[in-house]
């Protein structure tokens, strides 16, 4: 039985390897950098005033990524916020993988461009180290939030993990597999 490969794979494969060995002068298909993890964060404020609240944005997460996700305890008290060490704070979801690949496609192809006044992602949020990371301010550009059943529209954050040595090396990857940078 062959695996089937996504689209996001064929892409990267046919078109983005050749580009980059091109641009960067690789000598070895494995000198290319590429995609390794996908995780996706959300933090929950009122998650200790409405325990409800968790179960709801476990299910919107689990329906967006595919993937049930985990509860993120919090490793330090901070009185101001009223959190004490061990509690529930987040939830947050990895993905590798085919699941990786299809959340991709769907991110790229189906949810950016339903942002409201949408120019193109910020080219700022590398980190040095050729990860990108992305906040999203609510869930309802996903096409499997139905926008009646939501009950608090929450943000997310989205950390693309890249085996890249540099941030114009990740650049150029994400933006060879379809990232629309703003320009």
């Amino acid at each position: 039985m062959a695996k089937e490969s996504t689209r996001v794979r064929v892409n990267y494969e046919q078109e983005v390897v050749p580009f980059l060995m091109k641009k960067f002068g690789y000598k070895s298909v494995m000198e290319c950098p590429k995609l390794v993890k996908i995780v996706i964060n959300s933090g929950l404020g009122d998650i200790k005033d409405n325990d409800k609240s968790v179960q709801l944005a476990m299910s919107e997460i689990k329906m967006i990524s595919g993937q049930q996700p985990v509860l993120t305890k919090a490793k330090k008290s901070v009185a101001n916020f009223k959190v004490r060490e061990g509690m529930n704070i987040g939830i947050k979801v990895t993905l590798r993988g085919r699941r990786m690949e299809e959340f991709y496609d769907k991110f790229v192809s189906i949810s950016l461009p339903r942002l409201r006044d949408f120019r193109g992602v910020p080219t700022a949020s590398f980190d040095g180290r050729g990860n990108y990371s992305l906040g999203i301010k609510e869930q309802l550009i996903f096409p499997e939030i139905q926008y009646d059943k939501v009950e608090k529209v929450r943000g997310m954050d989205i950390c693309f993990v890249t085996t890249a040595k540099t941030d114009e090396e990740a650049r150029e990857l994400l933006r060879a597999m379809g990232m629309p940078f703003a320009k």
